[in-house]
């Protein structure tokens, strides 16, 4: 891929962004892209506060308080973005043959660079996409043999069925939490759509916004675990402006790393 990608900030701190101004510059970006009029793009913001909900949503999942919830053309389920929430739309066009679940793994392992870069250490959770911070290890636990994800149904939660992929099974991946551990947090979601090879949605990395906002959904669908940030991991504020800079240098280069794609006839 070239690494001449393009990064827009497009509000951040004092201005934030309405959902829909943002999912109208997407949708125009993509265009351009997909025509290769131009480069591979990243937009980068926080947005006014909005619950958005993916094609696999549980109508369970959703605020029991009939809160507006905006749906999506996105993979993943629902969850929140809103200040204090670094949210990233990569308008990036895939090599062929399109392998989206490589994709998703790079933006993973940005936010994993990122993260460990402010002293989180996060990794992979095995059947679930996102950036994870483990939690604590129980002594002598046993492990609930139904609680085990089996590799070969494991699913991203993004809609897509996947078979055996050695990709999913390396160290990369922390196993399933069967009992073994505490709740485990999620510092990263994650929930993209490519069309006509060109990726669309992305990545919502939290930093420092309030939590309770997630206390009238089921994140991401998920209930047997919780959510973070970085602030309340660090025990210390860190703002979408510092991290900012960090997760864009990990984005460029993750993003330089995938083969350049054919350009369009």
């Amino acid at each position: 891929m070239s690494e001449n990608v393009r990064f827009v900030s497009l509000g951040i701190g004092e201005r934030t962004v309405p959902y829909q101004e943002a999912w109208e510059e997407q949708q125009r970006l993509h265009a351009l892209r997909v025509a290769d009029e131009i480069p591979d793009t990243v937009l980068l913001l926080e947005h006014q506060s909005v619950y958005t909900m993916g094609k696999r949503t549980n109508p369970a999942d959703l605020p029991l308080d009939g809160t507006p919830v905006v749906e999506v053309n996105r993979g993943g389920e629902i969850t929140w973005h809103g200040p204090g929430q670094l949210v990233g739309y990569p308008i990036v066009k895939l090599p062929d043959p399109i392998d989206v679940i490589a994709y998703v793994r790079r933006l993973e392992e940005a936010l994993i660079r990122a993260a460990a870069e402010f002293g989180v250490g996060t990794t992979r959770v095995e059947g679930r996409s996102g950036v994870w911070v483990l939690g604590d290890t129980i002594p002598d636990a046993v492990v609930d043999p139904a609680q085990v994800v089996d590799i070969g149904k494991l699913t991203l939660r993004m809609g897509l069925p996947l078979g055996i992929d050695p990709r999913l099974a390396g160290p990369e991946y922390a196993p399933s939490n069967a009992g073994q551990r505490g709740d485990d947090r999620k510092l990263a979601a994650i929930g993209v759509r490519v069309a006509r090879g060109v990726t669309m949605h992305g990545f919502a990395f939290n930093c420092a916004q309030d939590m309770t906002f997630f206390d009238k959904i089921v994140p991401c669908g998920i209930r047997d675990a919780g959510v973070t940030s970085l602030s309340n991991e660090l025990g210390r504020d860190l703002s979408v402006g510092a991290a900012l800079p960090v997760v864009q240098r990990h984005l460029a280069e993750v993003l330089a790393e995938l083969p350049e794609p054919a350009l369009s006839r």
